[in-house]
């Protein structure tokens, strides 16, 4: 049974399906508690400043992006916390995933940088290969 479950998100279709998936391993524990993380690299960090010039704006942004993955927990009644991570997402979110005790991580196959992916690797490959517990990969 999953007690602690972690779902990577950015927002993007994939990570609301990967949410999804991830509800549903869980939703037969009441007492399920899920951490929803976002990384956020310099490189969009970069651009949401230059696109929005106020802090409280760019923050307002990514808790938007995130909001369908948290009307889903809310909807079932499930306990949850969403983190921001700062840094690479692959080695962030591993990093992250590795210092808690979480019985799965859930990751959805595709994110909202497709270049990135193609030339860099995939962030769910890293996380798949780094991850001391369970990794499920969502298409």
């Amino acid at each position: 049974m999953f007690n602690r479950v972690l779902i990577a998100a950015d927002g993007s279709d994939h990570s609301i399906r990967c949410a999804k998936k991830a509800i549903h391993l869980a939703e037969q524990n009441p007492d399920a508690e899920f951490t929803v993380v976002y990384a956020i690299d310099g490189q969009t960090s970069k651009e949401d400043i230059l696109h929005h010039y106020e802090k409280s704006v760019v923050d307002e942004k990514r808790k938007r992006r995130l909001e369908p993955i948290k009307n889903l927990l809310k909807e079932k009644g499930l306990s949850y916390e969403i983190k921001f991570l700062h840094g690479e997402p692959g080695p962030a979110i591993v990093d992250y995933a590795n210092k808690g005790n979480y019985d799965i991580v859930v990751v959805g196959s595709r994110g909202l940088n497709a270049l990135q992916e193609m030339v860099l690797g995939s962030v769910s490959h890293k996380i798949a290969k780094r991850v001391k517990a369970p990794v499920m990969i969502v298409k």
